[in-house]
């Protein structure tokens, strides 16, 4: 079978943030789906099969880290929609079932692909005690992002202190089921994105994540409210960077960005 590596958020290789894409007549078991996303060793391996007419959704879809399977991930499910357009396996929007609902990504004229998220809801809490050590800088606030996302998304004094952050990630992990956002306004916004971001997951597998559709469904409504925008562009400062546009529609929130395929070959196991 054909698996391919998908960089996602981005519009050149060696970027944004890559998964493993394997198209699929159906789900093996769990163990080989795992052991899969072992073998391919990015923050997410998507696996996809198309569903009967009349369905729902279209593909069925379903994310692993090297570790363990996830409730959402934007940027496979980007680069899922990137191989099923790239392929001519699907034509126009596509509706993926997953364990977070339903999920469309559209494609647009410019090249870019529009997904539909569900809006994370924050709950404001108080910073944790320790967390300012673990991540090597004092948070202004923080915030619970709910069961999808899973995070504690904490703001940072400015950008440079975000870009800055070495953390103890084995001290991270224990401050949220996934892990820790950590944000800040952007400090030149003639620059082209209006917040920037950094992802730390130790208890998924993934020391930091490369660019993160789901944290962004967090981000979103964080940033809208605070700079008063529904449509804001979020730079992801991690060492392969990418950018990911949000628009906060309510309860859902749109994610916007590009994707290239950069190796296609043969899964022999």
């Amino acid at each position: 079978m054909r698996i391919r590596i998908v960089d996602a958020f981005t519009d050149r290789p060696f970027a944004g943030n890559p998964a493993g894409v394997l198209l699929l007549d159906n789900f093996p078991d769990d163990d080989w789906l795992q052991n899969v996303a072992m073998e391919v060793n990015h923050a997410e391996t998507a696996f996809a099969h198309r569903l009967p007419e009349g369905s729902e959704a279209d593909w069925a879809l379903r994310w692993f880290t090297p570790v363990a399977e996830v409730a959402m991930c934007g940027h496979a499910t980007l680069a899922t929609a990137h191989v099923l357009h790239s392929t001519g396996a699907h034509e126009g929007p596509v509706r993926f079932a997953t364990r977070s609902g339903v999920l469309v990504a559209t494609p647009r004229e410019d090249g870019s692909i529009t997904l539909d998220f569900p809006t994370a809801p924050l709950t404001p809490v108080e910073v944790p005690a320790g967390v300012a050590q673990a991540l090597g800088a004092e948070p202004l606030v923080a915030f619970d992002t709910g069961p999808n996302v899973g995070d504690l998304l904490v703001e940072l004094a400015d950008e440079k202190t975000v870009h800055a952050l070495s953390p103890d990630l084995k001290a991270l992990g224990a401050y949220s089921e996934r892990g820790i956002i950590a944000t800040a306004r952007a400090q030149d916004p003639t620059r082209g994105y209006d917040f920037v971001s950094r992802c730390f997951f130790p208890n998924v597998g993934i020391d930091e994540d490369p660019v993160t559709g789901s944290a962004h469904t967090a981000l979103a409504p964080f940033w809208s409210e605070r700079l008063g925008r529904a449509e804001l562009t979020g730079l992801q400062a991690s060492p392969r960077s990418g950018r990911v546009q949000t628009e906060l529609r309510g309860d859902r929130t749109l994610l916007s960005g590009r994707a290239v395929t950069v190796i296609e070959g043969e899964l022999l196991a």
